[in-house]
């Protein structure tokens, strides 16, 4: 099996259409996961078999407006991923910036080679622009994070990044996010806030750990499906994250085992155990908190999944 991780800005003209029809397509090819279309374009992760992810690419490629789209792909051993989903919305990633078009303007691309021999540049400043629950996790070293806790937030932090904007004149700052797909519009909206001199990592941490063994990448990568963090430094891993209980070195993610609150947590195992998968005393003993089984992670049921019902939606 395998698991994609794409994106594409491009205009669609008519996002509802092309999301039946891309439903169709995915269903034919019993892959799961999330699709995000909308007028900016298309954005997502899925999972299937070597030759369904084959088929897909070739099917995605062989559309104009997506031949040059990349895609990230990594062998896991079963889907990532319990259902799909193909959803239309307002932007691909959710920032509030609508009216920004990346691809006709934003930062140029720095490759991942050449970032490798960059980070640690004095005259390079970089920024990670996900939000805290997946830098916490891990992050480039010595890295500036921002307090966000979803990415739609960036626009409300315009006066930390304006002096973040003084501190770094006469230095290229370089952006970077899990595949890209933040960092095209992060980065076109500092450039519209007076930023000078800002790039963006092409293809994000995924690509840059694929192509150069993630050196300096410290901790693991969240990601958006059921895997939650993988790692993507095999050449000095570290660990950064904390567990939120005991605060001892620890980057293994849960959700709090009490459904009512379903935090998405770092807990160390002994935490894990002592609380039961909850993250704190409180949801340990809350009613209906679910049956801990030791990796925090709570499946939806899905044993009458029929990906093709939801096909009606888009009309």
């Amino acid at each position: 099996m395998r698991v994609l991780l794409y994106y594409c800005y491009t205009p669609i003209a008519d996002p509802a259409a092309f999301a039946e029809a891309h439903h169709r397509l995915c269903v034919g090819l019993d892959l799961r996961g999330r699709i995000i279309v909308a007028e900016e374009g298309l954005n997502g992760t899925v999972s299937g078999t070597a030759d369904a992810c084959d088929a897909y690419i070739a099917a995605v490629h062989a559309d104009p407006r997506f031949a040059h789209c990349e895609f990230k792909s990594a062998d896991v051993p079963a889907h990532t991923f319990a259902k799909l989903h193909v959803r239309v919305k307002r932007e691909i990633v959710h920032a509030g910036l609508p009216a920004l078009k990346p691809w006709e303007r934003t930062a140029p691309y720095v490759e991942p080679h050449e970032f490798q021999q960059l980070k640690d540049i004095d005259d390079v400043v970089l920024l990670d622009v996900r939000s805290t629950y997946e830098h916490t996790v891990g992050r480039f070293k010595n890295a500036l994070t921002l307090p966000i806790e979803n990415f739609r937030e960036l626009p409300d932090h315009a006066a930390e990044l304006a002096a973040l904007r003084e501190q770094t004149r006469g230095k290229r700052l370089i952006t970077y996010c899990t595949g890209g797909v933040k960092c095209e519009k992060a980065s076109a909206w500092l450039l519209e806030q007076g930023f000078e001199n800002v790039y963006q990592l092409h293809g994000g941490i995924i690509k840059y750990g694929l192509e150069t063994g993630g050196e300096d990448f410290e901790g693991k990568c969240y990601v958006f499906d059921n895997r939650l963090a993988v790692e993507v430094n095999h050449v000095n891993p570290t660990v950064v994250g904390r567990c939120s209980v005991c605060n001892a070195p620890s980057d293994r993610l849960i959700n709090c085992a009490n459904p009512s609150c379903n935090a998405h947590i770092i807990e160390c195992e002994a935490c894990g155990e002592s609380l039961e998968g909850a993250c704190s005393e409180t949801c340990r003993t809350a009613p209906g908190k679910r049956p801990y089984d030791g990796t925090g992670f709570y499946p939806k049921h899905t044993q009458d999944y029929q990906p093709a019902l939801a096909l009606t939606r888009y009309r």
